[in-house]
């Protein structure tokens, strides 16, 4: 009796075991946040770039006009390869583009801006990075398209010519 009790045991537990992997490798414990449509501009504040002058959400944002808030740093190759993107997208009279820096050193900034062009119409530095985590952010590059005061699109990494495309068409 003892005999055949031990093997059914174990398979037993080999069943129990499959059953339990099998069931873990049906569920994603990948995290990707929603991207925002119809959400109000987060209330912040900030240092501006090569300023020592201080600004609210308030003071930036207009009624009635598109904004572009590009979240990037130096240290980050994806914003290096969007770069483009956004000097494309700074021809549009009707976007204004809104930089903030993430979590960078000021020269680096300025070097990275010096190098490929300033895209930004304004850049409000993140040094901690709080004012990415208000916008719901969880890395760089991060893109948001606002429209009175309502973020309308969010694009997470970096910029391409879909996303581009789209962006264009939004602003119209």
């Amino acid at each position: 009796m003892k005999v055949k009790f031990f093997p059914f045991f174990l398979s037993l537990i080999f069943v129990l075991i499959f059953i339990v992997f099998y069931k873990g490798l049906n569920k994603s414990n990948i995290y990707a946040p929603d991207n925002i449509i119809e959400k109000k501009v987060p209330s912040f504040s900030g240092k501006l770039f090569n300023q020592e002058k201080e600004v609210t959400s308030s003071e930036i944002f207009a009624e009635k006009k598109f904004y572009l808030v590009n979240i990037w740093a130096s240290w980050c190759i994806p914003c290096r390869e969007e770069h483009s993107l956004l000097m494309e997208l700074n021809k549009m009279k009707n976007l204004e583009i809104i930089g903030i820096n993430y979590k960078d050193k000021t020269d680096n900034a300025k070097s990275f801006l010096n190098e490929l062009k300033n895209p930004y119409d304004l850049i409000i530095l993140d040094k901690n990075g709080t004012i990415s985590i208000e916008w719901g952010a969880y890395g760089v590059p991060e893109t948001f398209l606002i429209s009175d005061k309502n973020i309308i699109k969010k694009i997470i990494g970096p910029l391409n010519t879909d996303s581009l495309s789209e962006i264009k068409d939004l602003v119209k």
